[in-house]
């Protein structure tokens, strides 16, 4: 009896042993792009991707204090225009702090859902939509607002309805549930 239990578990340590080699193999095969100093994985859901980029901590701080955490990890798809830490940092001084009270939840939602677009775009559809639109387009956010997209020389641009500019600055990071594409500024709704 002993014998057979020592065999079951050097065949279950295999297993997962192989599944772990399997699983890290498919993963290096995968396109990633970097963000932050960190790969990101078109396998791993939107979450599961930003909490390793270096250049989002504000924004992953935000969508747990928002609540977000599972919608964001939902089926989606979902396009998400990601602003960095440095896009946070061009807010007035202490409104990142202020907008991560319990209290500011629903503007901190508001916010953060401007910023999601329901549906997966990636750069070619977002030009197509542009095309379409003579120059821009326009977008409904799962916030309820819009946002207008416009190409900016070679930069595609993000307008939101206060009038301000965002402008992608890496494209097409796909998501397991959608696509992320990185700003340079934080999008504000009416």
């Amino acid at each position: 009896m002993k014998k057979f239990k020592t065999i079951m578990i050097v065949a279950a340590a295999a297993f997962f042993t192989n599944a772990s080699f399997a699983q890290m193999d498919a993963m290096s095969k995968e396109k990633t792009v970097e963000v932050g100093g960190a790969a990101m994985y078109p396998s791993k859901d939107i979450v599961s991707n930003a909490v390793n980029s270096k250049d989002h901590t504000t924004l992953v701080a935000a969508v747990k204090a928002a609540g977000l955490v599972e919608t964001l990890q939902s089926a989606g798809p979902f396009t998400v225009f990601a602003p960095t830490n440095e896009a946070f940092g061009l807010l007035p001084a202490g409104t990142v702090p202020d907008l991560l009270k319990a209290e500011n939840k629903a503007t901190l939602t508001t916010i953060l859902t401007y910023h999601v677009v329901a549906g997966k775009l990636n750069a070619v559809d977002i030009m197509k939509l542009i095309k379409a639109g003579n120059g821009t387009a326009t977008v409904k956010t799962v916030a309820g607002e819009n946002l207008t997209l416009a190409m900016k020389g070679k930069k595609l641009a993000i307008t939101d309805e206060k009038g301000g500019v965002a402008y992608v600055t890496i494209k097409d990071v796909n998501q397991s549930n959608g696509v992320i594409h990185v700003i340079d500024h934080v999008l504000l709704p009416n």
